[in-house]
């Protein structure tokens, strides 16, 4: 075993003769740890209790014989030096001993000075060895950190940080919570050495009943807190964690727990997540530069909301998360009243200014975590969160009265009043798929429209 930094070297003497051993001692100590032993048993007992970085032996002793410690040392301890002792008569046998794989020999009676530079060379070279251990650990963290700079969603990121770190502690057991600050209420987690049935017990807890937030303020093991609330809240029984936020630039904030299971993580280990982490975050300001480009792609250019595209996938994720929660999802379609006058009459640029400031007061009406959308047109869609039939039919009606109320600039002319008509379908009371969902919203709207215009339909009404 290679010393740490703060350790000192360990040697085990081996000889028959109590001078020679003690000899050995004084000439060594303290700048490292000295085991003397009397014989080549009592040596390998201590090497299997506590790993030496040098053993040095005498040749000629009673029992175990200096060549066959050598031979155990050599099966059971490939990485320990080992240096003979021999008297001026058996230096052929010293010979022998380097053939076999030692890596010098001294012969009685021991100069200390000639103890000490063999000792010191030695053990400089196993310094050496470890340091190079050291930077191909390094080396083979770094390459697979490259992994990372393929991930262009964030999701993955944290999915392949978490694969990482794991691998480079050695451990098993971890977690990866992270949500997008820019958009409410998606939170993702990834798990590793849990069961399925663990994995969805603490997904729930984690995201859905009692929320943690993954912000951290560094790196820390933690023993106790909202994490180990969810995790006695789902029976499960863990000891500390090391906790390694990772955040990006900007929208992305998430953090990683790796579970220690049994055995204390060390400050070079600490070290090595440091570096992961941090190509983590590198990574993540890569995925939100290229997320916000993609993001763009979503965005409707008259009126800066969501287009369509993003509509129906938005959709499709806020069915999935009302399915998996149990809750409500209401979807608005509103349609202006007889638009086409206001292109005819103003010009298309007037009414695309007016789209946009009506964009403007339908993003007043509704909160954060609702998503607005532009379907086309003079059309918009609204999904309400967690929202019922009822709750919708009363925000519709507030979305209509606040149009008709507020007056949009026409240029030069007098300003220009709007209507909106506006049908309301719920999830899962009118349908549980998304086509099938909008479908009976758009329906509703179009009912409205049939009624009058500057009216609330819900999709209920359709069945009547």
């Amino acid at each position: 075993m290679t010393a740490g930094p703060q350790e000192l070297a360990r040697v085990v003497v081996v000889d028959d003769d109590r001078f020679t051993r003690e000899l050995v001692r004084e000439a060594l100590e303290p700048r490292v740890r000295v085991e003397c032993c009397e014989n080549g048993e009592a040596a390998l007992e201590a090497l299997s209790r506590d790993p030496a970085d040098l053993v040095i032996s005498d040749l000629t002793m009673p029992g175990l014989s200096g060549i066959e410690l050598l031979e155990r040392v050599r099966r059971g301890h490939p990485g320990t030096q080992f240096v003979v002792l021999t008297g001026d008569a058996s230096v052929e046998s010293a010979v022998g001993a380097l053939r076999m794989g030692a890596a010098d020999y001294l012969v009685k009676p021991i100069q200390p000075h000639e103890l000490d530079q063999i000792a010191e060379r030695l053990l400089a070279h196993r310094g050496l060895l470890a340091e190079n251990e050291r930077l191909r650990d390094a080396l083979n963290t770094v390459e697979s950190c490259q992994a990372l700079m393929r991930c262009l969603d964030p999701g993955e990121v944290y999915a392949v940080t978490l694969d990482l770190t794991l691998s480079t502690l050695l451990r098993q057991r971890g977690l990866a919570l992270f949500r997008r600050t820019s958009v409410p209420m998606a939170e993702g987690v990834a798990f590793r050495g849990f069961s399925e049935g663990e994995a969805r017990a603490l997904r729930d807890v984690l995201v859905g009943e009692k929320p943690v937030d993954p912000v951290g303020e560094g790196i820390e093991i933690v023993s106790d807190g909202p994490l180990h609330d969810a995790l006695r809240a789902v029976g499960i029984d863990a000891g500390a964690a090391l906790a390694v936020p990772v955040s990006g630039h900007d929208t992305e904030a998430g953090i990683l727990w790796i579970f220690e299971d049994g055995r204390g993580f060390a400050p070079d280990e600490i070290d090595r997540v440091k570096f992961v982490a941090g190509h983590a975050e590198l990574a993540l300001h890569n995925a939100e530069r290229y997320s916000h480009a993609k993001e763009r792609a979503f965005i409707d250019d008259v009126t800066e909301v969501y287009n369509a595209r993003y509509l129906m996938k938005a959709t499709e994720r806020e069915i999935q998360r009302a399915e998996r929660y149990g809750n409500d999802l209401c979807v608005l379609f509103l349609d202006l009243d007889r638009f086409k006058l206001v292109n005819d009459h103003f010009g298309h640029l007037v009414g695309s200014r007016t789209l946009r400031r009506l964009s403007e007061v339908l993003q007043q009406c509704i909160r954060q975590v609702d998503t607005l959308a532009r379907y086309g047109g003079d059309e918009f869609t609204i999904l309400l969160v967690d929202t019922e039939l009822d709750a919708g039919l009363t925000i519709a009606e507030r979305i209509r009265r606040t149009v008709a109320e507020t007056l949009f600039e026409g240029g030069r002319d007098a300003p220009i009043r709007l209507t909106i008509s506006i049908g309301v379908a719920a999830y899962p009371v009118h349908r549980r798929e998304r086509d099938a969902l909008l479908d009976v919203a758009d329906k509703a709207m179009y009912r409205a429209k049939s009624l009058g215009r500057n009216c609330v339909c819900s999709a209920s009404d359709l069945e009547s």
